[in-house]
């Protein structure tokens, strides 16, 4: 048990040696800290703190005799810094894998130091963290990005500190990687090595639309639009709202899918109806992979790199690539401007010019 409710007030174990009273319906005032005896008023913790001794207690219990003795019970403050924190994301409607992410950041770092009252972690503390990832374990900019960020949100919402110390900014200069794409030859290569008409359907969606693969998993029955021949795509990245192309192939392939497999709510269902996994979705994409003699490090997200970049070689305008991508930024939509062949075709190298004789 977490709290200890009366009426009026609240007892939450937040240490091995602290208790925290706070408030649910009027202020606890020093008129009962008094009488509690090491009892006072922390600021990072914004309410009134007392020792975690039986003296204490006792002296607690008998201003709130209503209070069971046996519901007083000592709690690891390092799982109530997890609930706070996963609470707090909720409550600031966070999607879904970014709190699976924070939170999974945020574990390392309480880990990393071992130390059973995580409220206790320092400005130096983050410094000494962030120092040992970038020398010793080498991370990338994304990565140190989720950490920063992370541990950031734990400081302000959680502890109520200011971060304006410089690691707790994210690093200016970003690394500028060109995604992997695949050719036209190279997907309907993998989409054609799917004997599963559902994986197929799958795979053909994510490329033909241009999907991430958690918008994919996510789309229900409700969202094709066949006869506008659009997707609609609900909530995708930053909780927006987006529509899509719907290619007259998948549709046709769609309507196969439904006659063999009757969803009822998500357009791609498991087993009971439940929602198709992400992860099932990669390990068919691997399989998948592994059949063919494609030798590129590529994941099921490069189907959508793959999607923008053939838009761009078939002429389309990056204005709408970008709309239906659903990019906030033109900027993140040029990136496929680098990868693209279009304009390259036309360009001769100045090798070809040399006549260089084949002596050998």
């Amino acid at each position: 048990m977490d709290k200890i409710k009366t009426d009026d007030y609240c007892l939450i174990p937040i240490s091995k040696n602290r208790y925290k009273i706070d408030v649910l319906s009027f202020e606890f005032n020093k008129v009962h800290a008094v009488t509690i005896q090491g009892c006072y008023f922390s600021g990072p913790q914004q309410s009134w703190v007392m020792p975690q001794t039986q003296k204490c207690i006792d002296q607690f219990l008998k201003l709130f005799p209503s209070i069971p003795k046996d519901q007083i019970k000592k709690t690891s403050p390092y799982e109530k810094a997890i609930k706070d924190f996963s609470d707090q994301l909720i409550l600031k409607r966070y999607s879904e894998n970014t709190i699976i992410v924070y939170k999974e950041q945020i574990v390392r770092f309480f880990k990393y130091y071992s130390i059973e009252d995580p409220s206790e972690l320092t400005d130096e503390n983050v410094k000494e963290y962030m120092l040992f990832l970038l020398k010793k374990k080498k991370i990338s900019f994304s990565y140190q990005k989720q950490v920063i960020s992370a541990i950031k949100f734990y400081f302000e919402k959680i502890l109520r500190r200011e971060t304006k110390k410089y690691y707790f900014e994210i690093p200016i200069s970003k690394e500028r990687k060109l995604p992997i794409v695949l050719s036209k030859l190279e997907v309907k290569q993998i989409i054609e090595s799917t004997n599963n008409l559902k994986h197929k359907t799958i795979l053909s969606t994510i490329y033909s639309a241009g999907l991430r693969l958690s918008e994919a998993v996510n789309l229900k029955i409700a969202d094709i639009d066949s006869e506008r021949k659009l997707i609609y795509v609900r909530g995708g990245k930053g909780k927006k709202d987006r529509t899509t192309i719907l290619s007259e192939e998948l549709l046709n392939l769609l309507r196969k899918y439904f006659k063999e497999y009757h969803p009822k709510v998500w357009l791609f269902e498991g087993f009971n109806g439940e929602q198709y996994s992400k992860r099932s979705v990669q390990k068919v994409f691997y399989e998948v992979l592994n059949k063919t003699n494609i030798d590129k490090k590529v994941s099921v997200h490069s189907l959508r790199h793959s999607f923008a970049t053939h838009l761009l070689e078939q002429g389309e305008d990056l204005r709408y690539i970008q709309k239906i991508l659903g990019h906030k930024s033109s900027k993140t939509t040029e990136i496929y401007t680098h990868i693209t062949k279009k304009g390259l075709s036309k360009i001769k190298s100045p090798l070809d010019n040399l006549n260089i004789e084949d002596e050998l």
